[in-house]
């Protein structure tokens, strides 16, 4: 019998405002700027690439492609999703 494995996605294990949160906050405090960004894709992706869409005024697509590897999102539009998150940006 073969052993079958799937690949392991974060976005299935952030299931409250407060996963998110911290998700993101221990990303932004070892990663780097693509490292966000991805970071932020993964929990667009947990709470619904729609519903963050929709309250970050933009179109899902846009969103996608904004937030996608190849993406080069502009700082408003990662304001937007960050809001749209439950989030918000601070300097400390």
């Amino acid at each position: 019998m073969a052993l079958e494995t799937k690949l392991f996605d974060i976005a299935e294990h952030l299931n409250t405002p407060e996963d998110i949160r911290a998700f993101l906050q221990e990303v932004l405090e070892t990663g780097n700027e693509s490292d966000f960004v991805h970071a932020l894709n993964t929990a667009a992706r947990a709470m619904g690439m729609s519903e963050v869409a929709k309250k970050a005024g933009v179109t899902r697509a846009s969103l996608y492609k904004s937030l996608s590897e190849n993406g080069n999102p502009r700082f408003v539009t990662i304001s937007k999703v960050t809001k749209a998150l439950g989030c918000k940006l601070a300097v400390a």
